[in-house]
């Protein structure tokens, strides 16, 4: 795919997000398969019509969409964005595109926390992806850092993924460094709250930016992770998140897979 493609892909992605602001439907009647759009927003009915028939809802109660950060992975645009409809809240969104138009949604939420202890927020740092040669090596590198930390097939190998302790967190409950990591993953364990991905299913990429899509569980709950990582130089050097619980089946609203 042309870089001219991809932009176009994420035009129309961007598009179809900023809708949600301005109640105009023209974005989503475009950009948006007319009846093959799957939804795995399970607090959401399937299809493209319940999008349409939300713009008038969210118009009303001022809406407002910032977005940060785009990559594009082949057919696939992943945003990071700032949602402000009832206080501020983190979103990552994923659209799968086929002949040009959004077949596929997914999406994770979580309100936006003010204050971090590593005095970043959840959503700043660097937007401009470098290192496109190196967006392959880099998705590998990020899937092996989740299978082998995140998921537990190999913990100790946990320093080499990290320059030292030079890492900068946006967690909201996580100080920078992996000094900070452990320092989480402890309090965690003290706390005896369950803290335990189980699969990861997507891993989109460009350049120096991955997007890791993981599944898991929180406190007991199961919770969908969605991490953002930057790579620098071989190592991870920066990371967002969203965590999100995944919704008990009596209260979807359809019957798509999370996932």
């Amino acid at each position: 795919m042309t870089s001219n493609q991809q932009n176009e892909l994420v035009r129309k992605a961007v598009a179809v997000l900023e809708s949600f602001e301005s109640g105009n439907p023209e974005a989503i009647t475009a950009y948006v398969h007319p009846d093959q759009y799957i939804q795995h927003n399970q607090a959401l009915i399937d299809g493209r019509d319940a999008m349409l028939g939300a713009l008038d809802h969210l118009k009303e109660i001022g809406t407002k969409v910032s977005i940060k950060r785009t990559l594009v992975d082949g057919n696939v645009v992943a945003l990071h964005s700032v949602y402000d409809f009832h206080g501020p809240k983190i979103v990552f969104d994923i659209f799968r595109f086929e002949n040009g138009l959004i077949v596929e949604h997914w999406d994770n939420l979580q309100e936006m926390v003010e204050k971090t202890p590593s005095n970043h927020t959840m959503i700043d740092g660097p937007v401009t992806i470098k290192d496109i040669d190196k967006t392959e090596a880099n998705k590998a590198f990020v899937k092996s850092y989740v299978e082998n930390i995140l998921l537990g097939k190999n913990p100790d190998l946990l320093h080499t993924y990290f320059d030292g302790d030079s890492y900068i967190q946006h967690s909201p409950h996580i100080a920078d460094g992996l000094s900070g990591l452990y320092a989480a993953l402890q309090a965690l364990k003290q706390r005896k709250v369950e803290f335990q991905y189980t699969h990861v299913h997507q891993v989109i990429g460009q350049g120096d930016f991955v997007l890791a899509v993981s599944e898991g569980l929180f406190d007991g709950q199961p919770t969908a992770f969605y991490d953002l990582f930057r790579v620098q130089d071989g190592k991870i050097a920066e990371h967002w998140d969203v965590i999100e619980a995944i919704l008990p089946e009596e209260k979807r609203k359809n019957t798509n897979s999370r996932f």
